[in-house]
């Protein structure tokens, strides 16, 4: 029998929780903005830099899974724009916008600063606040010498959602970056993290409820 809506957004909380590592802010280098369909991140990205956590801003992203039927430009331009209009001095900015997936985000960026021989010491990366975790587990795979802080917009659950974006596809997206999170490290994508009894036991529950549509086919 398929959990009643009560049960599905409770399990779906046990996730959401898990994604979070809720990292105290410190004064870096650099804010880098992973890439996404969602500008509020280039927001949480902006409000950093004009809070003065960071000097420079880089925007990382070209078209990628979610963006790409959507979006006209790189999501990089996308979230540049934001943060200009938001008070960004443009030439605060760098761009990579080549990367498709969060891996190629890292790794392109790397190049992208190496280039402009910038090399930082200590980053603030911003993300979906739902993957977080996630991009932890990359940078720190990808970068391992990187001393970085994660964050993203802060914004609980139930407001998370948007009409273009429901509750249903939210909770289908954290499912999905559970099983990520555990098939990405054989693949060398991430570093291996453990998964927590009840939020295992709330993955498989949901899956059995029909929210696997955002899972990778292996």
């Amino acid at each position: 029998m398929k959990p009643s809506r009560e049960e599905i957004i409770r399990l779906a909380k046990i996730i959401w929780n898990y994604h979070l590592l809720n990292q105290k802010l410190e004064k870096a280098d650099a804010i880098l903005v992973l890439g996404s369909s969602d500008t509020r991140v280039a927001e949480r990205g902006a409000s950093l830099y004009l809070d003065h956590w960071a000097p420079q801003m880089i925007f990382t992203g070209g078209l990628g899974r979610m963006t790409k039927h959507t979006f006209t430009r790189s999501e990089a331009e996308v979230f540049a724009d934001v943060a200009i209009q938001m008070g960004v001095p443009k030439d605060k900015i760098l761009l990579e916008m080549k990367s498709t997936n969060s891996g190629d985000n890292i790794l392109f960026t790397k190049e992208l600063l190496l280039k402009h021989n910038i090399l930082p010491k200590k980053l603030i990366i911003v993300t979906k606040t739902y993957m977080e975790r996630r991009a932890f587990a990359a940078v720190r795979r990808l970068w391992p010498e990187l001393d970085f802080i994660v964050t993203s917009p802060q914004i609980g659950f139930e407001d998370y959602p948007t009409e273009s974006r429901p509750m249903d596809y939210i909770i289908g997206a954290i499912v999905g970056d559970i099983q990520r999170i555990m098939i990405y490290p054989r693949k060398g994508f991430q570093i291996e993290q453990d998964v927590p009894a009840d939020v295992m036991d709330a993955y498989n529950r949901l899956i059995e409820a029909g929210y696997d549509e955002q899972l990778v086919k292996e």
